[in-house]
């Protein structure tokens, strides 16, 4: 597509930035809608992030989305963060509106609408969650999970002291749980989300044994490479429900599209095999 001089222009900044979706995430919405505008990745050093999200709101951008290592630094950066981005410690959209950075974090509401397109019957006050990892992606489940009525959130992490500092700071009806005693709270769960990198492509497998789990607990893994993994794959085998992690990723671009192009896309089966058929390229 070809953009005029009054085009929207946005992006996404990362060091590094090559392995992210989100420009084909947006490009599709922008072609799908013909909107005159682009979304362009953004390599940016560490040191340089400050400066260079300033530079881009100088020059015309309508905001970025932020993805690692820069998305605790933007809390500093941004004149304005909302209170979710403030509770989870990190930005991950930023909207220039006025010669202000507005920055805020969708990835609380992309986990919960990932929940909810794929498990339409899933009901937030059914019963305890069952958390793994205490991660910035956990830290965003926690808070979305508190926010829609969970009764009860057990944290299980590696390191017990970043469990215990995400339900401090993230609060809510959260609790840390040792990591060894990580299957003894599935007794009770309602909802099992694995927010660590284990199960991932190249990672240790999540060591786990579900038995305990009740056979009517939704199960789902923030991971998505690949789209099922072995835990997925596990609870598919012994009849739980199960949510991929792809939507997650998918969801919570909408609202960043929204404010800098003026469309709210929809997230549709077309466009996961369109994103599905670039990550298997």
């Amino acid at each position: 597509m070809i953009v005029s001089a009054e085009g929207k222009i946005a992006g996404v900044m990362g060091w590094p930035v090559r392995h992210s979706l989100s420009p084909r995430v947006h490009g599709y919405w922008l072609r799908q809608h013909g909107i005159d505008g682009a979304y362009i990745p953004l390599a940016v050093r560490p040191e340089a992030f400050a400066g260079a999200i300033r530079a881009l709101a100088d020059v015309g951008f309508r905001g970025v989305n932020i993805t690692v290592p820069h998305k605790t630094a933007a809390v500093a950066v941004c004149d304005q963060v909302d209170g979710t981005a403030r509770r989870i410690g990190a930005v991950n959209t930023v909207v220039f509106a006025d010669g202000r950075l507005h920055g805020s974090n969708s990835d609380a509401y992309g986990f919960l609408e990932n929940i909810r397109q794929g498990a339409p019957d899933w009901i937030a006050g059914a019963g305890p969650a069952v958390v793994l990892g205490a991660g910035g992606a956990a830290r965003a489940v926690v808070a979305a999970l508190a926010d829609a009525g969970v009764p009860k959130v057990h944290v299980c992490n590696r390191s017990a002291e970043r469990a215990a500092a995400l339900c401090r700071e993230v609060g809510g009806p959260s609790a840390a749980v040792a990591w060894a005693d990580r299957a003894s709270v599935l007794g009770e769960a309602a909802l099992l989300v694995n927010a660590t990198s284990l199960g991932m492509a190249g990672q240790p497998p999540l060591a786990l044994d579900l038995a305990r789990l009740p056979a009517a607990a939704l199960v789902t893994d923030l991971v998505y490479v690949p789209l099922e993994t072995p835990l997925l794959a596990a609870a598919r085998a012994r009849g739980n429900r199960v949510v991929d992690g792809l939507g997650m990723l998918l969801h919570q671009a909408r609202p960043g599209f929204a404010a800098w192009f003026g469309v709210f896309p929809d997230v549709t089966p077309d466009l996961r095999a369109f994103v599905l058929k670039q990550r298997a390229s």
